[in-house]
């Protein structure tokens, strides 16, 4: 039976574009991210949830539904690279990974420092800064507002497989926001609306309607080889235009990529309701997750974005960053093989307050998180600086990951530990995990610098004693809180091997601070230096304190405040504070 399109195609005018110059490359620029989206005349507004496996349309009817839905599916492209690190349409950028990574998580998670004060409107790594702070919920929007009428499109039903991707994405960033503010408004901006009042969603449930979410997706997957064979090799053929993310762009590779991504939620719950996390753990392996460097979901420098690593510009471009002290000290450790090759040694002259000087070159130095930083991106006004960098091709040819084979095995370690199946040992996961952790280009330009300390590396039994020395003021130096080696060991207790895994996995996943930020609070591990004067945030942290998550996010409007008045303090459960945990951040022990 032939479709009406006429109907349909109505939905796929021309888009009217609104964008916000996002150069964030000098102080004054600043993110608006209410400009930043792309609207439509009439947005579409249907059932993004139904994922209904039925009878294909017409072999003859086809090419008028792709054609009916182009708009939609160009947009799907432009997600893919929104979720990556790009903006407007672009590869992943500098200007977007700043306000969307670098400037909060990074720092959080304790892989880097900013290393200025944007003119005094950011002294200190827990100051709250509007714009900062909303950039990853500006990211969400941006995915939403190009992939809510492919969700919300009927038509989109009759190419289930590619709704079913567009669902994944969608879910992936709203799992990243959940994890981030604690709560977000999901079901409204699911159904694409587009204005205030927004309805803002507990963690809980959020996470529940991912999860069933995934479910459906994975079984229209399983059920893509059962289609004719006229119809596989037309989504099959859609897949090689709109696909920036698997390597062999094949449905079985973003079936692995929901079942891990449902994997990496599961143990998200494991301290709300541990048997839970169990079942949801089990049937995401026995499904099938990511078990190779092919299959691993991302962009490659060489491939899917132009130039280097968005962290390359950041650090050596603009000056906007340096690596963290806590990282160096971990990594100096446990004799990690990147402090060999991937971190640089301070830049110019160091100048304590007691007059005595680290020339430069004299060694690697990292910032430590939370000190009082000075204006400006030159030396000369600014020594801080002068720090070290991360630098080489292995840094600067980095893919950009949303899932990694090495963090599903990690998960899997976790898992193991803890009980479950998963396929294999927790030995087994952990130490295949390191083998293949490395963060270069391990496809198109590998330099081999990972693997020639690795061996050495997996044999480390006992912790490096090593001290953190701050060349301009020593009131920073601290003690290296990494006191475990690498070596796996059956006779540790279970929390022994609970950080070793947590830490082997958390320099895997670099620099992807998301999740590193999300195990540090769920489980306490790795070990990361304190954050200084975290008093300069909000006024709920203490020294010594963690932040737990995002404030929500409003857009500095009104309505904005409104709506978390409404309904957002409620769904979070607390205070929109610093301090408050979100809901599977659990004050208890891991086992």
């Amino acid at each position: 039976m032939k479709l009406n399109i006429l109907k349909y195609a109505l939905a796929a005018l021309p888009l009217v574009t609104f964008s916000a110059c996002m150069d964030f490359d000098t102080p004054s620029d600043e993110f608006n991210k209410e400009t930043d989206v792309t609207l439509r005349p009439e947005p579409l507004h249907g059932d993004a949830d139904n994922l209904e496996i039925k009878d294909v349309v017409a072999e003859e009817d086809f090419p008028e539904i792709k054609k009916a839905l182009k708009n939609d599916l160009d947009m799907l492209i432009t997600a893919q690279y929104y979720l990556m690190g790009g903006k407007n349409g672009e590869e992943p950028g500098a200007h977007q990974w700043q306000y969307v990574f670098n400037l909060t998580t990074d720092a959080y998670a304790g892989y880097t420092t900013c290393d200025q004060s944007w003119n005094g409107s950011f002294p200190t790594t827990y100051s709250y800064k509007r714009d900062f702070c909303e950039g990853p919920h500006g990211r969400f929007l941006s995915m939403k507002n190009n992939l809510g009428n492919l969700l919300n499109n009927d038509l989109t039903n009759e190419m289930v497989e590619i709704k079913a991707i567009a669902l994944l994405l969608f879910d992936y960033v709203a799992q990243e926001c959940t994890d981030l503010y604690g709560s977000i408004a999901y079901q409204d901006h699911k159904g694409n609306k587009e204005t205030n009042p927004f309805t803002f969603n507990d963690g809980y449930t959020i996470y529940t309607s991912i999860l069933k979410n995934i479910d459906d997706i994975v079984a229209v997957f399983d059920n893509f080889p059962n289609r004719p064979n006229w119809y596989r090799a037309e989504i099959n053929n859609i897949l090689f235009e709109s696909d920036k993310l698997t390597q062999d762009q094949q449905i079985d590779t973003w079936r692995r990529f929901a079942n891990s991504l449902k994997l990496r939620m599961a143990m998200h719950l494991v301290k709300v309701d541990p048997a839970e996390a169990k079942r949801l753990a089990e049937e995401a392996v026995a499904s099938g997750v990511v078990e190779s460097m092919a299959q691993e979901i991302g962009m490659n420098a060489n491939t899917g974005f132009m130039g280097s690593h968005p962290l390359k510009m950041i650090m050596s471009g603009w000056n906007d960053s340096r690596v963290n002290a806590s990282f160096v000290s971990m990594l100096t450790s446990l004799q990690h093989p990147y402090i060999n090759y991937m971190i640089g040694n301070n830049t110019d002259d160091l100048i304590n307050a007691d007059g005595s000087v680290t020339n430069k070159n004299s060694g690697i130095y990292g910032l430590r998180a939370g000190i009082r930083m000075e204006s400006g991106q030159a030396y000369y006004a600014n020594a801080r600086v002068a720090y070290s960098q991360f630098e080489g091709n292995d840094f600067e040819w980095m893919p950009i990951y949303a899932m990694k084979w090495a963090e599903v095995d990690f998960l899997r370690a976790e898992g193991a530990l803890r009980g479950w199946s998963m396929g294999g040992t927790a030995q087994s996961f952990y130490e295949r995990g390191i083998k293949n952790a490395d963060c270069g280009d391990r496809f198109g330009m590998p330099t081999g610098n990972y693997e020639a300390y690795l061996d050495d590396y997996m044999q480390v039994e006992n912790a490096v004693p090593f001290t953190y020395v701050d060349p301009m003021d020593h009131n920073n130096d601290i003690e290296s809180v990494t006191k475990i080696g690498v070596k796996w060991n059956d006779s540790d207790d279970n929390e022994t091997k609970l950080e070793k895994i947590i830490t082997q996995k958390y320099i895997a996943i670099f620099p992807y601070s998301y999740e590193a930020w999300t195990d540090i609070r769920r489980t306490g591990y790795p070990k990361i230096f304190p954050v200084l004067n975290p008093n300069l945030g909000d006024g709920s942290l203490s020294d010594g304190d963690l932040i737990r998550r995002l404030p929500l996010p409003h857009g500095d409007l009104q309505a904005g405040m409104d709506d978390i008045a409404t309904s957002g303090i409620q769904a979070l459960g607390g205070p929109d504070q610093q301090a408050t945990r979100v809901f599977w951040d659990k004050n208890e022990a891991n086992f």
